[in-house]
């Protein structure tokens, strides 16, 4: 290389200032090496390189003594940031350690500024100074897969400083110490550089170099100087296609013009050159007529040319490719591939019918069976939608006898009877099928107009002797509510195909959930067992449902249902569910009645309520919706349960009377209320009829009461009349007194002892009543002793008052008596009894 003109003194910092070019210096193991550097540093700047590894081998750990430098493992020394050199010289140490050895160096840098005097090189003693001048490469290029001989010379590079200094040149980089290894070398005093052997642009385009020009102490009087080796293309590499075989698809019938794909070829060689321009071709189409491709030379898009592309002739469509470079001049190199286009299928044949005509026959009453499978053709691809059939009956299905579906894996069409076909409607029914595909038909410019393929079925209908028909299966009746029982009711009727009527049948109930009915087994007509009530459990929607099995004389049967619908009668009146309600004061001043009503709609609501007389002077009562009503309190009553009789209408007037149970209480909901009512508050007396067997009740509990009463009262008088006339031991004498008056009138008074005769406990007793003037008679008594009595109306050995007397019959009055001769006569007979009552005690 030449070697660069001197640059002006002036310039020469300036130089250095911007220049970002390394200096790396390989010097003696672990001695003091000297570097030349600007007096400005930039950070991250490349300050020099040191050989580490011939001052220690295996060195772990590589530190700065400066933090205003870094080292990195290839010995290389960085600024670590912006660096202006005060003095002339900068000095510092690298630090190298081996912890495994527990070995460490040090190598002492010195940072000389630019300017300063070099040591003396000579024996002459001649003082040199550093040249100012730079040397600069001349641009140089490899030619690819060059053929020598080698080593081949490449460049030659020369240093101003060998004019003052001995000067040994050196390179390094790619090709030198990096990969590839050993591809170039320089000769250390000329400064030549040699190639040893081709290159291969493909893997290395450039070689990026850095020349160093140092005296034999390592001083270094030029900065590395950087190299560029670029490796000129040979074209050498044919194009080829990425896919070796390429496979496409386009739609049959498309469009002339339409695209199929879009080929792609690569080239290694050096891009937007004459190596890398394609161009591409067609050689051959596999079946080669007629032509349906072509291809863009420079884009490599395939197109069709025509629009009779059809995949029921040809399927498929294979093309050799040509790609070459050079813009396709003989000369280029080339390569071929094969493209493979496939023609996606399109819905443009229609199905067909392989036979015009079918015929078939099944017996009448059949259903759920297969009775015929017809077969189509179709030309496209099978399997798909645009091939799988899908069959219609067109005509002759009216009353829905027939379905046709379509057999998944044979494509057929199996036609079946659903509902029963009569032989004695229709003999013969005739068919009319068409088919279609799933798809729809393709719109392709080439494709005709889609058309039906029909065909006719002509199915006979077996006549069999078959049971009876219920027809239709149910049945519905209408009767009034509350129809009494012996009532007669039109039943269900079936038919015998064969007569054409109900005759010979017998009829019985299999379904009558309430047993309301019984059926005549010949007629089939229904008679009411019971009365029929609209509101039952068993009625629905007011229908009341009867199950009926018809049979003939085989036994073959048939089941119809009876439905009974049941026309509402007004025969139940509104009622009131709930009896007692309650009025919290704290809650709301009101209860609310919902009556209801079993009868439909046309018999319930709306509602009217009444209260009686006597009840409105306490409450009032409105209707709310004509559902509800509203009862209040006309006035704050006492808290207490009251009876209040409410009257319900219905629409029609249909009225029923209840009687509520209305508490009044302090509470905030009902089930607070803890009131223990003192006793129900009637607001009117309610009428009670007694039946017959409450009047029986009553009056033999009366007659047994009787009996208690009186059995009480014989025991009660046996024992007053053993103390009829109490014992007096200590007088001996019986003193009776009733009057107010002193013990001597009465005395001195007559007695008139009217005679009554007592038949109690078997002894007759005479009681008188004491009279006299200014005495009353206050209460009567009986003289009961024995067998004596003061009945003078007896006699035969019965001693009386008047034999003691002395007095006859008609000698004065025997009513009358002093009361000297009473006592002569009574002394001396209680003292008697007196004895008696004793002994018979003892006794």
């Amino acid at each position: 290389m030449a070697v660069a003109s001197a640059a002006p003194g002036s310039d020469f910092c300036k130089q250095l200032l911007f220049s970002l070019l390394v200096l790396i210096l390989f010097c003696d193991a672990c001695q003091k090496i000297s570097l030349q550097v600007p007096s400005h540093l930039p950070a991250e700047a490349l300050v020099g390189k040191v050989n580490l590894k011939e001052c220690l081998q295996s060195a772990s750990l590589i530190q700065s003594s400066d933090p205003d430098f870094r080292i990195q493992e290839d010995g290389s020394i960085y600024t670590t940031h912006d660096l202006m050199l005060s003095s002339e010289k900068k000095s510092f140490s690298i630090l190298l350690s081996d912890t495994q050895r527990e070995e460490q160096k040090k190598i002492a840098i010195v940072l000389e500024a630019g300017g300063q005097k070099g040591p003396e090189r000579h024996l002459e003693d001649t003082v040199l100074k550093r040249s100012k001048r730079r040397w600069a490469p001349i641009p140089c290029s490899l030619m690819e897969n060059s053929l020598g001989p080698f080593p081949q010379h490449v460049q030659q590079v020369q240093s101003d400083a060998a004019q003052n200094y001995t000067i040994f040149y050196s390179i390094s980089g790619p090709g030198v110490d990096k990969e590839p290894f050993n591809l170039f070398f320089i000769n250390k005093d000329t400064g030549d550089i040699f190639c040893t052997r081709s290159i291969d642009r493909e893997q290395y385009e450039q070689f990026p170099l850095y020349a160093y020009a140092t005296t034999a102490d390592g001083y270094a009087p030029e900065y590395p100087l950087p190299l560029l080796f670029k490796v000129e293309d040979d074209n050498d590499n044919a194009p080829y296609f990425e896919n070796k075989v390429t496979i496409f698809s386009v739609p049959e019938n498309c469009r002339t013009g339409t695209s199929v794909g879009k080929v792609t070829a690569i080239d290694h060689d050096e891009p937007d050159t004459l190596h890398t321009r394609l161009k591409y071709k067609i050689l051959q189409q596999i079946p080669d007529h007629p032509k349906h491709f072509s291809i863009h030379p420079d884009t490599g898009v395939i197109t069709t040319t025509t629009p009779l592309l059809d995949r029921e002739k040809c399927d498929t469509y294979k093309l050799i490719m040509e790609v070459r470079d050079m813009g396709g001049q003989p000369f280029g190199l080339f390569n071929t591939g094969t493209i493979t286009i496939s023609l996606e299928d399109e819905n443009d044949n229609s199905p067909y019918f392989t036979e015009t005509s079918y015929f078939t026959e099944v017996e009448e009453n059949r259903i759920d069976v297969e009775i015929l499978r017809m077969a189509v053709r179709d030309q496209d691809l099978p399997n798909t939608p645009h091939s799988k059939a899908i069959y219609k009956i067109l005509q002759g299905n009216e009353n829905g006898n027939f379905k046709i579906s379509t057999d998944p894996n044979t494509n057929e069409g199996v036609l079946c009877v659903v509902k029963p076909l009569n032989y004695e409607l229709n003999r013969q029914i005739v068919l009319q099928i068409g088919v279609l595909n799933e798809a729809q038909f393709s719109k392709a410019a080439n494709a005709q107009t889609p058309t039906m393929c029909t065909t006719t079925v002509t199915v006979k209908i077996k006549d069999l002797d078959e049971g009876p028909e219920c027809q239709p299966s149910v049945k519905v009746i209408q009767s009034k509510d509350g129809l009494p029982a012996g009532k007669e009711l039109l039943g269900y009727k079936a038919v015998d195909p064969e007569k054409g009527s109900s005759e010979g049948l017998r009829y019985k109930k299999i379904g009558d959930e309430d047993n309301w009915f019984e059926i005549n087994e010949h007629t089939g007509n229904l008679k009411t067992v019971k009365v029929l009530d609209r509101e039952s459990k068993f009625v629905k929607n007011n229908q009341y449902n009867v199950s009926v099995i018809a049979m003939d004389a085989d036994g073959r049967s048939c089941t119809g249902t009876l439905v009974v619908f049941l026309e509402d009668d007004n025969d139940h009146p509104p009622d009131i569910r709930e009896k007692e309600v309650t009025i919290c004061r704290h809650d709301k001043d009101f209860a609310v009645l919902e009556p209801v009503d079993l009868d439909g709609p046309d018999n319930g609501p709306p509602f009217q309520f009444f209260l009686d007389n006597a009840a409105s002077k306490l409450w009032t009562i409105e209707t709310k919706d004509g559902k509800t009503a509203i009862l209040r309190e006309r006035q704050n009553l006492d808290y207490d349960t009251y009876t209040v009789p409410i009257q319900v209408k219905d629409r029609h007037g249909f009225a029923a009377r209840h009687i509520l149970a209305v508490r009044v209480c302090d509470c905030t909901t009902p089930s607070d209320c803890k009131m223990t009512p003192k006793g129900v508050r009637d607001i009117k007396p309610s009428n009670v009829i007694l039946g017959r067997w409450a009047i029986l009740a009553m009056v033999l509990g009366s007659a047994l009461l009787l009996c208690i009463l009186f059995t009480c009262f014989c025991v009660t008088a046996k024992k007053t009349v053993k103390k009829c006339f109490p014992e007096d031991v200590a007088q001996q004498n019986l003193i009776v007194s009733n009057t107010e008056g002193p013990g001597e009138e009465v005395m001195e008074a007559n007695m008139r002892l009217p005679t009554q005769t007592c038949n109690i406990c078997d002894t007759s007793v005479s009681v008188g009543t004491l009279g006299g003037q200014g005495v009353k008679t206050q209460q009567s008594f009986e003289m009961v002793k024995g067998g004596y009595t003061l009945d003078s109306s007896k006699g035969g050995g019965h001693q009386t008052l008047e034999s003691v007397k002395g007095l006859g019959q008609g000698g004065m009055d025997t009513g009358r008596y002093g009361y000297t001769e009473w006592h002569s006569f009574t002394q001396p007979r209680l003292g008697e009894e007196s004895i008696r009552g004793h002994t018979l005690i003892k006794n």
